[in-house]
């Protein structure tokens, strides 16, 4: 019989387990959550659950506290920036892709009209973002 294997992202380590594997106190993890620095999942009974990327998470706080000195709001901030550069990263992707896809209908397109069959060389696009800059939401 095979064991199950787990994602990273789904919580299935209680408080002790992930204390012990992360090399933290208990109630260090239980500051970090109220700080929002790691938030685990919670369990019908509220108890909190860890994944393997809050433990890695939790790692990571400690490396940037303990190594590089810096204090928890500031590692708060950076992890703020970390996720907010990942989700523009994919947004980026997701964008560039929609782009290429934009090229080649236009470059199909023009070759079907075309009777020479020349190709589009060149796409402006222009994307106007409607949403109010992140400082207006604070």
């Amino acid at each position: 019989m095979t064991t199950p294997s787990f994602g990273d992202d789904i919580p299935v380590y209680v408080i002790s387990v992930a204390a012990e594997l992360s090399g933290l106190h208990p109630q260090t993890l239980r500051q970090y959550d109220r700080l929002g620095l790691v938030s685990p999942g919670r369990a019908s009974g509220r108890g909190r659950r860890y994944s393997m990327r809050d433990i890695q998470l939790l790692r990571e706080v400690q490396r940037l506290s303990q190594e590089d000195g810096i204090n928890l709001a500031g590692i708060k901030r950076i992890l703020e920036l970390q996720r907010e550069v990942a989700e523009l990263r994919e947004h980026l992707f997701h964008l560039a892709n929609e782009l290429e896809a934009a090229r080649s209908a236009v470059a199909r397109r023009t070759s079907a009209q075309s009777p020479g069959g020349e190709l589009v060389r060149r796409t402006r696009v222009t994307i106007f973002n409607t949403a109010p800059p992140p400082d207006a939401e604070r």
